[in-house]
């Protein structure tokens, strides 16, 4: 810790259980359940997070005498996969000339590209003093670098104060202007968008299907099972390996309770469909998706519109769908930016993500404004709306 913060103390606890859940979320807060003790906890007791997927818990705690006010969320990584900030180029720069740059450290929820707090702190703790903190403890433990990705505004700032590196990125989110409807937030896109949505919403509750939005007890081993086939079908077709393991999901709705949240879609009592959401006090978060069989505008059904119909129901201000997808403009989902910082202990590399990331910033700037003026909503004045 530096000079001028004598009484703080940082420790690392390979296992989140060694924090009293209570503490933890004293110091996380309420409204993002995925940075919450009971996510966490479920990820490492189903096995989910472990040395087996290169994510090995080495969560700190930072503690003014014997009282803990902040904590942590961390991995020691053996890998760069399930972070969805890439930094691949950068470990192959680093190891060709002759540097080791795993294992590192990596602040941030796994196999989620989920944005939220990641310095978490009760009131009056200063963030900066976590950036130091993590970055002597990259420095003691002798690796190559610590990074927080998915960080809120607020961390991403403090963190560059505290001399890491910033990132930018972008995801798609669909923001609720005090829609009391569906229509209502139909009648704000232009003419062609609104009938476009109307059409494949039509086509998708045309094919025979049911639609469940099913929380917390309401999900059954039955639909958990249905569930678990969806998601390891899609991770088989598209990455090759399943994190999350069977016995993650009902720890999930047996931790999480209420906030989980699966819509689910099924033919003839038979699920074919799963999009599971976790509800925040703010915002529906969109994480896994699988089907079985080919249904027409199922994902953009299940995973977009019942989402925004879940969120105005329930007074929620934002559906955050995960990761990439330029194609959620169209059905209402605009370019926000979303936030990472990097703290690398070798100079050399230092300065060469530097000149990459100064360079990096202002082009994704530039390509969410121009991914803006492709916005569905109608503008002002625009009669054909």
């Amino acid at each position: 810790m530096p000079d001028s913060l004598p009484t703080l103390t940082l420790t690392l606890h390979p296992h989140i259980a060694e924090i009293p859940a209570a503490e933890w979320d004293a110091c996380a807060g309420p409204g993002n359940p995925f940075v919450s003790h009971a996510f966490l906890s479920a990820l490492e007791d189903s096995g989910s997070a472990n040395a087996r997927t290169g994510w090995m818990p080495q969560h700190a705690a930072l503690r003014e005498h014997d009282r803990i006010v902040a904590v942590v969320p961390m991995y020691a990584k053996s890998h760069s996969y399930g972070e969805y900030v890439f930094d691949h180029s950068w470990a192959n720069a680093f190891e060709r000339g002759g540097g080791s740059y795993y294992p590192k450290l990596q602040v941030a929820v796994p196999f989620s590209p989920v944005p939220g707090p990641r310095l978490l702190a009760r009131d009056g703790i200063e963030t900066e003093a976590l950036g130091h903190a993590l970055a002597q403890a990259c420095g003691e433990l002798g690796l190559s670098s610590v990074h927080a990705t998915f960080c809120t505004r607020a961390d991403w700032e403090a963190l560059g104060r505290a001399g890491w590196l910033q990132r930018l990125g972008t995801q798609f989110h669909w923001e609720n202007a005090g829609y009391k409807t569906f229509d209502d937030f139909l009648g704000t896109l232009s003419s062609r968008k609104r009938k476009a949505i109307k059409r494949e919403r039509r086509d998708a509750n045309a094919a025979g299907l049911s639609f469940l939005a099913l929380r917390g007890h309401e999900i059954t081993p039955r639909h958990w099972d249905a569930f678990y086939r969806f998601y390891t079908s899609t991770v088989d077709r598209k990455w090759g390996s399943a994190y999350l393991t069977r016995k993650f999901f009902p720890l999930l709705s047996e931790r999480l309770g209420e906030r989980v949240v699966l819509m689910m879609a099924e033919h003839n009592g038979t699920p074919v469909a799963g999009a599971l959401n976790l509800a925040g006090d703010e915002a529906l978060y969109g994480r896994n998706w699988g089907c079985r069989g080919d249904w027409p505008f199922l994902h953009f059904e299940l995973c977009y519109y019942r989402a925004i119909e879940f969120a105005i129901e329930h007074g929620l201000q934002r559906v955050e769908a995960g990761a990439q997808g330029e194609h959620k403009i169209q059905r209402g989902y605009m370019p926000r930016p979303t936030y990472s910082a990097h703290w690398i202990a070798h100079a050399g590399l230092r300065r060469a993500v530097a000149g990459f990331l100064d360079s990096e910033r202002p082009a994704v700037q530039s390509h969410m404004e121009a991914l803006a003026e492709l916005s569905p909503y109608r503008q002002a004045g625009d009669l054909k709306g």
